[in-house]
């Protein structure tokens, strides 16, 4: 008896601060969510949350109406035509003018898991090169994001990709948002997406 009581004080302690994971996309709709600029967000038939270029080509965004600090999200994409999107953390954005740090999702070669800070510094790092080969470009990838403090990490089909301290990164709180580039002939589609507060 003792031993099931102190099994159970262990299983208690362990779990205290462990949140649920929570869906930010229901399946259905855009609930919860607010777009930015004129590019496409949709739902289809199969309830798959799809991003595509509209006809003006410009970049945007479909950003949750709520702000988020600490985290792990995680997300399934597949790229169309030439795939270039990201996923927004702790971003504030105005229009299509967004502020803020992109978890990107590219094609082959364009850095799929870095850390881009938008009108900011740039690129503020890149996975190693060869990590490209755990993109499955056409096909459904999964993506981890995690972000605590100053400290972030992204994962694709379960690989780290980078691990990475910023400063500034810890100051703010934002948004999640997933975002169309400019340029045209972009279709991405995403399912699944989740998020625990931590």
């Amino acid at each position: 008896m003792r031993s099931l009581y102190f099994g159970i004080l262990t299983v208690l302690f362990l779990c205290v601060g462990c949140g649920s994971s929570t869906a930010l996309y229901n399946g259905k709709d855009l609930t919860g969510w607010d777009i930015y600029g004129t590019e496409k967000w949709y739902v289809n038939d199969k309830g798959l949350l799809i991003s595509e270029s509209g006809p003006d080509e410009q970049y945007g965004y479909l950003a949750t109406k709520k702000t988020y600090k600490d985290f792990e999200l995680t997300v399934q994409f597949k790229q169309e035509a030439n795939g270039n999107s990201g996923i927004f953390f702790r971003s504030d954005i105005e229009g299509t003018k967004i502020s803020g740090w992109q978890a990107e999702v590219a094609p082959p070669g364009h850095d799929t898991g870095g850390i881009y800070e938008s009108y900011g510094r740039g690129w503020l790092i890149k996975p190693e090169p060869a990590k490209d080969a755990y993109l499955k470009f056409g096909e459904w990838n999964k993506m981890k994001v995690r972000v605590v403090g100053n400290h972030v990490t992204t994962w694709l089909n379960g690989q780290e990709m980078i691990s990475f301290t910023d400063s500034k990164i810890g100051e703010a709180t934002g948004k999640i948002a997933l975002q169309i580039h400019d340029g045209g002939g972009i279709k991405v589609y995403w399912k699944n997406i989740n998020i625990k507060e931590l």
